[in-house]
C-alpha cells in the first residue's frame, strides 16, 4: 500500500522506494561508483515484492544518476558539479582564446564537454525576451539552443536570443558552430564590446519535459538562469535563456564591498 499525499491521492510504493534511493545517491550516501543494493537485498529491506523492486529501479535509472553494466547491476554515475565563477567565466582573454565560457568552465574543473544545437533560426520575442532586448513584441530575433553535456551526461539547456538587426550581418551566428569563442567572439569581433553580463537566478522543480531533457527524476532541483550580455554602448546583444542541472553546480560570485 502507498501513503497518501498531500492532495489525497495514493503515492505508490515503489515510487516511495525509488525516491528514498534518489535522495540517498544525492546525500552521498550511495557514492559514485557504489553498487544500488540487488534485488534480493532490496526486497529484505522494504519488504516488497520483486516486481515492485524492478519498477523502483526503472525510477532511479531514469533520473540519469546510475548506469546499469551487464554482470554487475546498477553503479551510481560520477557526477561532480562544475564550478562556475562569475567573475572569470566571461573573461574577454577566454574569448581571445577561443573558448566559449562553458568550454572555459568545464576545462577548469577537468571535465570533457560536448555541445549539441538543437535550433537555430528566426523566432518571434516572448514579452520577456523583447522587454529585455528592448525590441517590440513579436519582433523577429535569432535564437539558438543548445543541449550541454559534461562527461557525457546532459547538465544544461541553454537558448540564446538576439536581434535581428544585430546577427543578420555576422553570418557565424546562423552557423551551428559559430567560432572560436563562441557567440560572444563574434559579437565583440562586430563591434558590440561587452561592458557587463546581468544575471537573475531561480531554483524550482524541473517539469516532467525538463526532467527528461536533462536525464532527471521528475521533480528534481533545476536551476533557471537569464542573463543578459550587455555592450559598453548600454545594449543588450544578447539574452540567455538557461536551465540547469542543481546537482551538476556551484555558483560562486565576487562582491565588491566598496564603491
Amino acid at each position: 500500500m502507498g501513503t497518501t499525499a498531500g492532495g489525497g491521492r495514493a503515492v505508490p510504493r515503489y515510487v516511495q522506494i525509488a525516491d528514498e534511493i534518489v535522495e540517498q545517491i544525492r546525500a552521498g550516501v550511495l557514492k559514485p561508483g557504489d553498487l544500488v543494493p540487488s534485488e534480493s537485498e532490496l526486497v529484505e529491506r522494504y519488504g516488497v515484492a520483486g516486481g515492485t523492486i524492478r519498477k523502483a529501479m526503472v525510477e532511479v535509472r531514469a533520473s540519469g544518476l546510475v548506469e546499469t553494466r551487464h554482470g554487475k547491476g546498477s553503479i551510481v554515475k560520477d557526477r561532480p558539479p562544475v564550478r562556475l565563477r562569475s567573475s572569470d567565466r566571461f573573461r574577454a582573454s577566454h574569448r581571445r582564446g577561443g573558448k566559449a565560457a562553458y568550454l572555459a568552465e568545464s576545462a577548469q574543473s577537468g571535465a570533457t564537454a560536448k555541445v549539441s544545437v538543437l535550433f537555430i533560426g528566426p523566432m518571434e520575442a516572448s514579452e520577456e525576451i523583447a522587454q529585455r532586448l528592448g525590441v517590440e513584441l513579436g519582433a523577429q530575433v535569432l535564437a539558438r539552443r543548445r543541449l550541454y553535456f559534461r562527461n557525457g551526461t546532459p547538465v544544461e539547456t541553454a537558448s540564446s536570443y538576439l536581434p535581428w538587426d544585430v546577427v543578420k550581418d555576422i553570418p557565424e551566428l546562423f552557423s551551428e558552430n559559430p567560432g572560436p569563442g563562441g557567440i560572444y567572439a563574434r559579437l565583440e569581433g562586430d563591434g558590440h564590446v561587452f561592458e557587463e553580463f546581468v544575471e537573475t537566478l531561480q531554483a524550482r522543480p524541473a517539469s516532467k519535459a525538463e526532467a527528461s531533457e536533462l536525464a532527471l527524476s521528475p521533480g528534481a532541483p533545476v536551476v533557471h538562469l537569464l542573463r543578459n550580455a550587455v555592450t559598453k554602448a548600454g545594449r543588450v546583444v544578447e539574452v540567455c535563456d538557461t536551465l540547469m542541472a542543481a546537482d551538476q553546480f556551484v555558483f560562486e560570485y565576487r562582491i565588491p564591498a566598496t564603491d
